[in-house]
């Protein structure tokens, strides 16, 4: 089969589309998939550039990538269910989480998938895994957001932003987002009450405060961040980029852990977890159409190198896809 690999660390020139094995049957509880589409996150990039070296540290390969295929996000048909499969058989469309999505075919684990949405197409559902349950685990689970709640999403317009603005609306806050000139429009477009461009206006400025601030940019300083949020209020940091080659901007979200005990501020670093229950609560959203994927550009499997670096400019808008 034809897939995207490298076996060293690097910017996307070191990516090459590749004739490899071909996935054989799958496990036990494993389901082979037929790949229609996989979407560009932020891990592909720091598994493909091996930043910050931490990553290397907690297991995936020191000195070279120990899976040498990329993308973690995919939508496609099932081929083949493994003995102890349940929940799907050959023919069901699904969307999900595996390591190495840019391939024609990969196998992975029964859970790590469901039913794709009856209303997208496989494009926009590659788009959803990663990003929507990153966007949903930071509003739900650590900002603990409610109804009537401010909530400021920073990023509005990037893969993790535009999910956090619609599921912030559909849990029943009024949600401001802060994005370039270029992105407001869009912005508006899934819904934000308001929209702040970050180029012209600082969002701190004018008296306005927030319960929850989601900061999906990952390059502000704490004590900025903390200005926009209420006394009682709560940031949540999702990653963190620009913090240097060893901790990429983990130290920004152990800084405010360490803080966050000592003042009235709750903050709080998001490390998603890859759940099939958060998929299906996206599924859910999504055919009630409370949500939709943005896509921004699809790119063939073959042109993965050149999506990546639109991906790095930032000018993306959405989700970036691979076509399979």
């Amino acid at each position: 089969m034809k897939a995207i690999a490298h076996d060293r660390y690097g910017s996307s020139e070191v990516l090459e589309l590749r004739d490899v094995d071909r996935p054989t049957a799958p496990g036990e509880g494993d389901v082979l998939i037929r790949v229609h589409a996989a979407a560009v996150d932020a891990g592909v990039w720091h598994l493909m550039t091996g930043l910050p070296y931490l990553l290397r540290l907690m297991g995936f390969g020191l000195r070279a990538p120990k899976v040498p295929i990329r993308g973690r996000e995919v939508a496609g048909r099932v081929e083949a269910v493994g003995a102890a499969v349940t929940r799907f058989r050959p023919g069901d469309d699904v969307f999900g989480f595996c390591e190495g999505a840019f391939a024609e075919y990969v196998s992975a684990p029964e859970d790590r998938f469901v039913a794709k949405p009856v209303n997208l197409t496989a494009e926009q559902a590659a788009a959803v895994p990663i990003s929507a349950v990153t966007a949903l685990q930071a509003l739900r689970d650590a900002g603990r957001v409610q109804p009537g709640q401010k909530v400021l999403v920073i990023g509005a317009a990037g893969g993790v932003g535009t999910y956090a603005v619609q599921l912030a609306k559909a849990f029943g806050a009024d949600v401001t987002g802060v994005c370039s000139t270029t992105k407001t429009e869009l912005v508006r477009s899934i819904g934000a009450d308001r929209v702040i461009d970050y180029t012209r206006d600082d969002f701190t400025a004018g008296g306005h405060r927030y319960d929850l601030v989601v900061d999906t940019a990952g390059n502000r300083p704490l004590s900025h961040l903390r200005r926009a949020l209420t006394p009682r209020g709560t940031l949540v940091l999702v990653g963190g980029e620009n913090g240097g080659r060893w901790l990429g901007g983990t130290d920004r979200v152990l800084r405010a852990l360490l803080l966050s005990p000592f003042v009235g501020h709750k903050l709080r670093g998001l490390f998603s977890a890859e759940r099939q229950e958060d998929l299906k609560t996206l599924k859910d959203l999504i055919e009630a159409g409370r949500l939709t994927p943005v896509v921004d550009r699809t790119y063939p499997l073959a042109d993965t190198p050149e999506a990546i670096r639109y991906w790095e400019r930032g000018d993306a808008r959405g989700k970036v896809v691979i076509t399979v």
